[in-house]
């Protein structure tokens, strides 16, 4: 019989079921506020991580990616891919997991689905950007790009900056019928519109969230009055973009890491030394965000590995004493360090 494995052997798994029977049983609102509040807090302590830009391969129908970082306690990643072209095969075009370990030690202390942490977490980050940068008493949004994130944005906005409208447009219809239909238990004012131009009307905060692995221009400089907050979180890869780029030259850009953003960004459109602001600046106090009520703010949102590290730290947290993970025997743990083969061949006893 060969032995069981040692308690060092469990890591804690989160699968997509367990993932949305915690988020259900704690309430999806209040998630999405304490991953802002968790990303808030791992960005005021930017300077103690490892920032490096994604390590990125790219095909011709898509992308993979790994993105690492460790505060010096703990370390994770994220693997994550980007396939626009996967919704025509009834795929989605995002799937993820995530890693946590022991800096001291190595040992993995969480392995956890990312498609739908991503979704949380992506949403939180702009709410949480948001917070910092839109205009005071905002109430209405517009969400165009009505694709997998877009009900999430919509609820992050709402339950963080208090958004109470939104005005919806893809231009696949059904995406904006699916997505009206999914938010309207959810205490919104949705608004179904025929066009980009319709959903800006009357809009303080613009969610720009399209799939299409190209240079697009979702919004063009006349559809952009003064006075508004962008963000914009589709442009994720090099020549992949959303926004005309005069509306960059008019806008006051806020980014999580220049080194990343400048080649995945809407500011891949400009030049290298085109003025930012890092976002973890604002927080921290030591750069301002929005200064006048006419200004045009821009979070030039790539998604940063800080970000996954803050939801998955949240995520570890959060699943102690609930029945939402499973034990992987992941961690080989022989009686002697030395004798791996000894544990081996016992196993075949």
């Amino acid at each position: 019989m060969p032995p069981s494995p040692s308690e060092l052997a469990y890591v804690p798994f989160v699968s997509v079921e367990n993932m949305m029977g915690l988020v259900h049983q704690i309430g999806i609102e209040k998630v999405l506020c304490d991953l802002a509040d968790a990303i808030e807090a791992d960005f005021k302590r930017w300077e103690l991580f490892d920032k490096t830009p994604r390590v990125a391969s790219h095909s011709a129908v898509g992308v993979i990616e790994l993105m690492p970082t460790s505060d010096g306690e703990m370390y994770g990643f994220k693997y994550v891919n980007g396939h626009p072209k996967n919704t025509k095969e009834g795929l989605q075009t995002v799937t993820a997991f995530g890693l946590l370990a022991d800096v001291d030690t190595g040992y993995p202390k969480l392995l956890s689905e990312m498609t739908v942490l991503t979704a949380l977490r992506t949403a939180a980050s702009s709410a949480m950007a948001a917070r910092h940068l839109a205009p005071k008493g905002a109430r209405i949004m517009a969400m165009i790009g009505n694709g997998a994130q877009s009900e999430f944005q919509c609820l992050a906005f709402k339950a963080i900056c208090g958004i109470d409208t939104v005005r919806l447009y893809d231009i696949d219809r059904s995406a904006t019928v699916r997505c009206s239909a999914n938010l309207k238990r959810h205490g919104l004012t949705i608004v179904s519109c025929t066009s980009g131009q319709e959903a800006m009307e009357g809009a303080e905060i613009i969610t720009t969230c399209t799939a299409d692995k190209q240079n697009a221009t979702i919004l063009t400089d006349n559809m952009v009055g003064i006075g508004v907050h962008i963000n914009a979180i589709g442009g994720d890869c090099p020549g992949k973009t959303e926004l005309h780029r005069d509306i960059l030259l008019r806008s006051e850009i806020f980014v999580e890491y220049p080194p990343q953003t400048r080649i995945e960004g809407e500011i891949q459109q400009l030049a290298d030394d085109h003025p930012v602001t890092e976002l973890w600046e604002v927080i921290s106090g030591k750069a301002k965000g929005r200064t006048d009520a006419k200004q045009i703010t821009l979070f030039d949102s790539v998604g940063f590995a800080i970000e996954d590290f803050s939801a998955l730290r949240y995520v570890l947290s959060a699943i102690k004493g609930t029945p939402w993970f499973s034990n992987l025997d992941m961690v080989a743990d022989p009686d002697d360090p030395r004798d791996l083969f000894g544990m081996f061949e016992r196993a075949n006893q």
